[in-house]
């Protein structure tokens, strides 16, 4: 009994301390999170204030997204070489230098040109908390370990849009970047003083430079390729074909590469061989049709088909996060209990339900009856993505861990993305498609596109039905 009590007491000091470090770790995440959000209601804005065209105008988003992709891949090897807390502190302080410039910016060239140095920074971010947090948790309680991790998550969408009605409403653009500064700098203060200092040695092993020449220009070029999807008006421009095809290309060189060099290559596919990882992964890739597909849609019914300002707009996008926030602990507990597949099979019907509405929503479809639609659709996105994610570890060894921590991350930008682009040409296909622009024509694109939403979410209920059903008894090793 003394043994088992021993045994119990020792569980419960590394749930405390883990709990402990990814509070930690969330308010690092926070700056990353809110900045992208707040910056996609900020383009019109910083069009105007900086005298640049649209097409110009985007690459502040563009590039930051680009070099994000770009040093994704580098992760896995940086946090092995040099230990999780030295680049968590290197990575806050890049995106503090990057937001410090960003809210000095001269002109829209100065601005892009810094918005990549954000990027680099945030890119590293969140797979190096997924790292130290499912490390610190020894693979235990994963379900509650994620939840944690996914907050920021949740709270961007909900709070993001409204501080950026808010600051465009109120103030200065700079101030979009001014807002990174004290939490960049609490977040830094806070990890400094009591993140702990990595237990196992550093990996000195050297890093796989022709991986990486291969894997972040495939990542760039895809991600690149499916951004132009919506400026050229669909797939077959040689705008979105040759970033497109060239990346898949080098990816595929890529995969040869790393196959020959085995767990020594940027990225070890040895983990597509552990089935959790892989039906994972294919649920982070449709994650993005559904989740950073409909972050475009929702906003632009409500503001082209309703006709409200990009703050009220917001605020009827905050129902979505409540939801999300409701079931994000229930959902950790359920997966630690009873496996991650009744949780997601439940959360994806629920976004289903909760999509329903907007493919018959009009012009003066009750607004109450939205909100509600939201709550539920956030409930369902809430209950995917937390047992998602502790799956994609079971089953790893403690190496593999930052390997799965890039490779997760990279296919959540690839499937957002190609989800934001879908979406993209398919509203503008429906919209072209009408016999007129009215707004009774322009709600009818909305409902089909809508539609279109809801059938790539069902999709996801096939990968779903793999997960695996119950509480595996060791996770990382």
């Amino acid at each position: 009994m003394g043994k088992q009590a021993g045994v119990a007491l020792e569980q419960e000091r590394q749930e405390a301390a883990s709990k402990k470090m990814m509070w930690i770790l969330v308010i690092g995440i926070l700056a990353p999170l809110f900045d992208t959000t707040i910056t996609n209601v900020a383009i019109d804005t910083l069009a105007r204030d900086l005298n640049a065209t649209m097409s110009t105008i985007q690459w502040v988003m563009t590039s930051y997204l680009l070099a994000l992709g770009m040093v994704i891949p580098l992760t896995g090897w940086a946090v092995e070489r040099f230990g999780g807390k030295p680049m968590w502190l290197f990575s806050l302080t890049v995106f503090l230098l990057g937001s410090i410039l960003c809210s000095l910016a001269w002109n829209v060239e100065s601005l892009i040109f810094f918005r990549i140095i954000q990027g680099i920074g945030g890119g590293l971010l969140m797979p190096i908390m997924q790292t130290m947090g499912v490390r610190a948790s020894g693979g235990q309680k994963m379900g509650k370990t994620m939840a944690v991790a996914g907050l920021p998550a949740l709270l961007g969408p909900i709070l993001g849009p409204v501080l950026g009605g808010l600051i465009i409403n109120n103030l200065s653009w700079r101030w979009i970047f001014f807002v990174n500064i004290p939490i960049c700098i609490v977040a830094i203060i806070m990890a400094w003083k009591r993140l702990p200092k990595d237990e196992s040695e550093t990996n000195t092993q050297r890093l796989d430079l022709l991986g990486l020449l291969l894997l972040s220009p495939a990542i760039v070029l895809i991600i690149y390729g499916l951004g132009e999807v919506g400026t050229n008006n669909g797939f077959g421009h040689a705008a979105v074909l040759v970033p497109f095809v060239a990346g898949v290309l080098l990816l595929t060189a890529f995969s040869i590469h790393a196959f020959r060099k085995a767990n020594s290559a940027l990225i070890d596919l040895a983990l597509f061989k552990v089935r959790s990882f892989t039906v994972s992964s294919m649920l982070l890739f449709l994650s993005g049709l559904t989740t950073y597909g409909s972050m475009l849609l929702l906003p632009l019914y409500y503001q082209q088909i309703r006709g409200e300002s990009v703050l009220i707009s917001g605020l009827l996008l905050v129902p979505q996060g409540i939801g999300m926030l409701l079931t994000r602990t229930l959902a950790g507990k359920l997966t630690d209990q009873i496996g991650s597949r009744p949780v997601v099979l439940v959360g994806t019907i629920l976004v289903l339900l909760g999509t329903l509405p907007f493919v018959q929503a009009g012009t003066d479809t009750n607004l109450i009856y939205l909100s509600v639609a939201l709550i539920i659709r956030g409930a369902g996105l809430g209950a995917i993505f937390m047992p998602v994610m502790a799956s994609a570890y079971l089953d790893l060894s403690t190496k593999q861990v930052p390997h799965a921590s890039s490779t997760t991350r990279i296919m959540q930008q690839i499937g957002g993305a190609f989800g934001a682009s879908m979406i993209a040409i398919i509203l503008q296909n429906q919209l072209a498609a009408q016999p007129t622009q009215d707004i009774a024509a322009r709600a009818i694109a909305f409902d089909q596109t809508f539609l279109w939403s809801l059938c790539f979410t069902a999709l996801a209920l096939i990968p779903a039905a793999l997960l695996p059903r119950v509480k595996k008894v060791s996770s990382v090793k």
